[in-house]
């Protein structure tokens, strides 16, 4: 089954399973946009339906920039897909060499778990440590899941797109996703923060990634739902709408730890 096929399960364009629409405002805030919900119930059914494309893994990525809100969906999509199958999440900040290269996970993840797994055999992989600034030394093994979940920028890249079962791509306003990543970071790593986003603006003009993904998410939603069983769709050339004022640090959809 091809990947166009495969998302013809999918409502029009990047809406997901289960989605309900309502009114809510637009972009610019004028109220003439329709807001579209999903929930991570009918996320995890729609992954499982799908046939693995790693061996017998189903390969889920989560891709967006950082600080967008794409490892807090990831772990609530974990936590559902966790009910009935066994599950590992990868952040793709772990397997860098700090603040460049920015998909140099890619060919370390492939050589180290994806191809193992393709296999059907065990993987291992060593961490990147940010305090001492170099991989460790030491090796984690890792068994082949029913689910493997990949979080990060390039994990729905066309790199990666042969062997995903799902993919999605979670976006949020650029200051907004500057505001949490130095929340988090320390004002001191602005200048990293700004060299990665200018990386992130590159990869992402050459990559078509909003255009091939399954799952387009508004990692900033300034509509009311429940943040633990929903999310809010986007659309192909859609705009967050939420501002720095609209994601107080109370709020549960910003990052949570990784970019």
């Amino acid at each position: 089954m091809t990947v166009e096929t495969t998302r013809m399960g999918m409502a029009d364009s990047k809406l997901g399973p289960g989605a309900t629409s309502g009114p809510v405002g637009s972009a610019d805030g004028q109220g003439t946009g329709e807001m579209v919900k999903g929930t991570y119930r009918e996320l995890a059914a729609e992954v499982l339906a799908r046939p693995a494309r790693l061996g017998a893994v189903r390969l889920v990525g989560v891709d967006g920039r950082a600080g967008s809100g794409k490892t807090t969906f990831a772990r609530r999509l974990a936590e559902e897909l966790q009910k009935s199958r066994r599950v590992t999440v990868l952040n793709t900040d772990d397997y860098l060499d700090g603040w460049a290269k920015m998909l140099i996970w890619q060919p370390r993840l492939r050589e180290w778990v994806f191809e193992p797994f393709r296999r059907g055999e065990a993987g291992a992989y060593r961490r990147y440590d940010w305090g001492l600034e170099r991989l460790l030394d030491d090796w984690t093994a890792i068994e082949p899941p029913d689910v493997l979940i990949v979080e990060g920028v390039g994990s729905a890249s066309v790199a990666m797109r042969g062997d995903l079962t799902l993919s999605v791509l979670v976006d949020a306003p650029r200051e907004l996703r500057l505001r949490r990543g130095l929340e988090r970071d320390g004002e001191a790593l602005r200048p990293e923060w700004e060299r990665w986003m200018a990386s992130e603006d590159g990869h992402f003009a050459e990559d078509a990634t909003p255009e091939s993904v399954d799952v387009l998410v508004d990692g900033a939603p300034m509509e009311a739902h429940d943040p633990e069983i929903e999310y809010i769709i986007g659309t192909i050339g859609w705009t967050a709408g939420a501002t720095l004022g609209d994601d107080p640090v109370s709020r549960p959809d910003g990052e949570e730890q990784s970019g």
